[in-house]
């Protein structure tokens, strides 16, 4: 029987999920029309990218997709509602929680795709790749630790820093055995921002530079990259070189894009996407669907969004009256950022072939769940500033 504490206990939940003083009316909505527009634009690339798969299911990745969307969709809002200075207490767990998945996928448990050993199968045509859910998780643990400063100045401690790279190290080490060299570059410039962001001296900016090129000369000198991985920086120096071979998903790409011209083939109508001339169009070079089907235009529009999310992220970060969700926005803002950038770049022959998917466009389980994770934690640092 309901009880009258119990009645004030549900309306005092109800108030604080949707009264007037609810997190959810002081959410960004620039913020939240743009990652919406994003997905919807995502869900017709994806379709017209995977419909000619199968003619028993065309639209089972579409299915798919949108579930994905759905279950990131009510993520974002579970975060969004939690005060982000809760998060900290948080970000050891979900750091360990990261940690504990990458080791678990270099075991006989983990499963290779496309040469990388970073999946973890679930079933049903899922599968969970955890070195994207370490990127939310590490930017949580960094700006936990670099966000109080020593007494007496506005810098982190030594120790905290020493703790930092450390933390970034496993995680990036873990990573590297998979192999999957464009997470790590994507978990290096999170690290690098947030250590930059928290205003580190100018001695352990240039340590941590010089630790990361010893590294990278390191990976290169003891063969420690994949052959694939090297034919694709080969490829991107000269793609004629080898058009049939390594050269080849950069020579369709352009050649898709260069197709669309100013107004597009329109939406179903694009040859490269129909034929499947392109591998991988509908996760990793799905800008170029984009490109063909929508033209310059519609290619701009999603670079727009994009950017919207971008300016939005470093407002958020901005306006934030403490460093924890300042180092937490401005870092989620820098990953976004370099990931579009590469993504973008390598489809239209300006960088090298990595395999980074495009935020809210591609096609990807549990890279779509770390975005809107990680939108959900900007909208809770934009909902939880003191006004």
């Amino acid at each position: 029987m309901s009880t009258p504490i119990t009645r004030f206990r549900r309306r005092s939940l109800a108030s604080r999920a949707i009264g007037t003083d609810a997190a959810v009316w002081r959410m960004d909505g620039l913020l939240f029309v743009a990652v919406a527009a994003l997905s919807t634009i995502s869900t017709l690339l994806v379709w017209s990218s995977t419909r000619t798969w199968t003619a028993v299911e065309p639209t089972g990745m579409l299915k798919k997709h949108l579930l994905i969307l759905c279950i990131g969709a009510v993520l974002c809002g579970l975060v969004s509602m939690v005060d982000h200075r809760r998060l900290r207490a948080y970000a050891p767990v979900a750091y360990a929680a990261g940690l504990a998945l990458l080791a678990l996928v270099v075991t006989p448990v983990g499963s290779t795709v496309n040469g990388s050993h970073s999946w973890i199968m679930l079933g049903g045509g899922f599968a969970m790749q955890p070195s994207e859910l370490a990127k939310p998780a590490l930017i949580l643990l960094l700006a936990m630790l670099l966000s109080e400063p020593a007494e007496g100045t506005d810098r982190p401690r030594p120790l905290d820093v020493a703790l930092s790279l450390v933390a970034a190290g496993l995680t990036m080490g873990l990573v590297m055995l998979q192999p999957d060299l464009g997470t790590t570059m994507v978990l290096t410039v999170i690290t690098g921002s947030v250590l930059v962001f928290s205003g580190i001296r100018k001695r352990w900016i240039a340590l941590v530079v010089v630790v990361a090129v010893v590294a990278a000369a390191l990976v290169w000198i003891l063969g420690l990259l994949q052959p694939y991985q090297v034919a694709r920086f080969t490829a991107f120096m000269n793609p004629a070189s080898d058009p049939r071979g390594f050269g080849y998903n950069a020579t369709q790409s352009l050649i898709a894009i260069g197709s669309g011209e100013i107004y597009g083939k329109g939406l179903f109508e694009g040859g490269q996407t129909t034929g499947r001339f392109v591998p991988e169009q509908h996760t990793d070079f799905i800008f170029t669907v984009a490109g063909e089907e929508f033209g310059f235009l519609g290619a701009l529009t999603v670079v727009v969004l994009l950017g919207v999310v971008l300016v939005r992220g470093i407002t958020i970060a901005r306006q934030c009256d403490d460093r924890f969700g300042a180092l937490v926005a401005a870092s989620i803002v820098c990953w976004f950022a370099f990931q579009t950038f590469i993504n973008v770049g390598m489809t239209i022959g300006i960088m090298p072939i990595t395999g980074l998917p495009l935020p809210f466009v591609s096609y990807g389980g549990t890279a779509t769940l770390a975005n809107m994770i990680s939108v959900g934690m900007l909208q809770a640092i934009h909902s939880g500033r003191r006004t």
